[in-house]
This record gives structure tokens, C-alpha cells and sequence, in this order.
């Protein structure tokens, strides 16, 4: 069997957790920072985990990660 190819924009993306989890980051913290309180903004600096309905399709994405 040949190997497979990791798609690099998921690799940027996401990580895997020892457990099996996929851990990525939160959106919506890029621009526009001045309407969204200081609050919002904090909590947009933690990571969070990937739905299970959508963990399995990345999982395939990062078959190495």
C-alpha cells in the first residue's frame, strides 16, 4: 500500500490528542476586535474540540498526526 498524503490546510488546523480527540481553534478572532467585548475575546483564545460528527472526517484527513 502506498502511503497517504496528509492534506496540509487540516494539518494547519487541527491536532490530535493523545486520547484520539481532534483539537482545534476557535474562529471569529482574527478582525473586527473592537465590537466584541473583552470577554468574548478571551474565551476565543482557548482551544476547544471538534464535534464527533465531524471528527471521524478529519481524523482522515491527519492520518499521521
Amino acid at each position: 500500500m502506498p502511503k497517504l498524503k496528509t492534506n496540509r490546510g487540516a494539518a494547519k488546523r487541527f491536532r490530535k490528542t493523545s486520547s484520539g480527540k481532534v483539537k482545534r481553534s476557535r474562529a471569529f478572532s482574527n478582525h473586527i476586535l473592537t465590537k466584541k467585548s473583552t470577554k468574548r475575546k478571551r474565551n476565543l483564545r482557548t482551544s476547544t474540540f471538534v464535534d464527533k460528527t465531524n471528527s471521524k472526517a478529519i481524523r482522515k484527513l491527519i492520518p499521521y498526526a
